[in-house]
């Protein structure tokens, strides 16, 4: 088995409102992790599977590490859409762009698309927010995706992607208080780089 290693992105992030320096700062470096632990999990993978015969006798370890891949692979994908939203000034969607307008003809205005989504951002336990473009049925969808890969909807790109696990936050705010997080995070967006996605 050979791949092409993934390499952690850099990311431009000015300074954020309501989001510290330090809180980007550990967030980077828990990203850094995921791409780490994505290529040594592939890494041992291709060291177990060399022979027909070593995937056999190894089939059990090799089965638990791509349940394993799931979730680190998850989680670098689903942070390189999340960071990639903060380069650049924040930018509120414009109401001329294909994206508002789809978001308009499908939850009937864009305050209750958001109102939507900020409350399946609420939804207990860590995960992520996430809203799809489904191109094969013109549809965006909004969904909670479970730790990094639980519920991820097959096939569809993320548009917008708002991490809700503690780590995201928690050196800011309160759990109990995760709805200013989610406030900032709107905040802070460029919606220009979420609308080119669409």
């Amino acid at each position: 088995m050979s791949y092409n290693p993934y390499i952690a992105r850099e990311f431009k992030i000015n300074e954020l409102k309501g989001i510290s320096v330090n809180t980007m700062e550990q967030h980077l470096k828990l990203y850094a992790a995921y791409v780490k632990h994505t290529n040594l999990i592939l890494d041992k993978i291709a060291d177990l599977s060399k022979t027909e015969e070593d995937m056999v006798n190894n089939l059990y370890i090799i089965s638990e590490l791509k349940r394993r891949l799931g979730f680190e692979f998850g989680g670098m994908r689903n942070h390189e859409y999340y960071f990639s939203q903060f380069e650049g000034e924040a930018k509120a969607m414009s109401a001329e762009s294909t994206l508002y307008k789809k978001i308009e003809a499908t939850w009937g205005t864009y305050e209750k698309w958001l109102s939507e989504f900020k409350t399946l951002a609420m939804t207990r336990g860590i995960g992520w927010a996430i809203l799809y473009y489904d191109d094969e049925n013109d549809n965006l969808i909004n969904t909670w995706i479970g730790e990094q890969h639980e519920g991820h909807l097959t096939g569809l790109k993320p548009v917008l992607a708002l991490d809700m696990w503690e780590h995201a936050f928690m050196l800011d705010v309160a759990p109990v208080d995760k709805k200013k997080y989610i406030e900032a995070f709107f905040e802070n967006v460029n919606f220009e780089v979420v609308e080119g996605r669409f």
